[in-house]
């Protein structure tokens, strides 16, 4: 930039000081960004976090797998939510469940729980049933809307007795008894054995009586009953703490062979591991 100035010495010493100002004016302003900038850098993480408005915690959404009749909870960690509100929508018929604490559907099994000491939305469904499986989105009332979606699968466990509802067995024979759980979130805590109606004594006088049980996605109990007696006819129930209970019928023979009998080639096709081990155990306690 030039400066013009005119030969009046008053207006000569006004223009020197003018042009000294803008030479330096520059440097001046580029000192001052800089020294801005120093000073956003030194703003606390957290004063740029709020900055930011609302976001989803994925950390802490996750699918969840329930049973069938048992309460299921969803949560939905919200990060900055300010003046901001929490719903909770099921895709499948696009229906809104909640907004803020308040349930709007008439459907009374779902609930939101929200503490203030937290930032987590939770959408409670109490006995929910395989019908509630499906995408259930967390939404905040930001412009335009956000959200999260997550997963809930309602499952049901089945238990089943291998070669039931009837099993026939000779005299004196070794009985195995083997019930699978499958379809449970978690292997059920534990299992017990009735026989009529009445739980099986693994240490009674008559002996020989053992279980064994291999906990997995596919939970697995043998009952293993050392020569077989006319006593031990009757209803054998298996029943998981956390599924359904199944009966068989087990009737031993004197001798008969009829088209139901029990044949252990069949267990070795389905469980040909397991049943090795229970027929090195029947030997080694015989």
């Amino acid at each position: 930039m030039r400066i013009y100035c005119q030969s009046h010495s008053l207006v000569l010493q006004l223009c020197g000081l003018a042009a000294t100002f803008l030479v330096f004016m520059p440097g001046w302003t580029q000192q001052q960004d800089l020294t801005s900038a120093k000073d956003n850098a030194e703003v606390p993480a957290a004063e740029l976090s709020s900055l930011r408005g609302p976001y989803f915690d994925t950390s802490a959404s996750k699918n969840v797998t329930a049973l069938v009749g048992k309460t299921a909870y969803l949560n939905c960690r919200v990060r900055n939510l300010g003046n901001r509100t929490v719903s909770w929508v099921r895709h499948r018929d696009i229906h809104l469940l909640t907004v803020a604490r308040y349930t709007y559907t008439s459907d009374q099994r779902f609930q939101s729980i929200h503490s203030p000491q937290n930032e987590d939305w939770t959408l409670q469904i109490r006995y929910p049933q395989r019908r509630d499986s499906g995408i259930y989105e967390c939404q905040v009332s930001t412009t335009p809307p956000i959200g999260t979606s997550m997963y809930l699968s309602v499952v049901e466990p089945i238990t089943t007795i291998v070669g039931g509802p009837d099993l026939y067995i000779n005299r004196g024979s070794t009985l195995n008894l083997t019930c699978v759980v499958k379809h449970s979130p978690e292997p059920p805590p534990a299992i017990y054995w009735t026989h009529n109606s009445e739980e099986i004594n693994y240490d009674s006088p008559r002996g020989g009586v053992s279980v064994i049980t291999e906990k997995g996605d596919v939970t697995t109990s043998y009952l293993l009953i050392q020569r077989a007696m006319s006593a031990d006819s009757g209803k054998y129930t298996c029943s998981p703490s956390n599924a359904n209970s199944k009966t068989v019928v087990v009737h031993v023979l004197n001798g008969e062979q009829p088209a139901a009998m029990q044949h252990g080639g069949q267990l070795r096709l389905e469980y040909p591991i397991s049943v090795f081990l229970l027929s090195a155990s029947v030997t080694l306690m015989s």
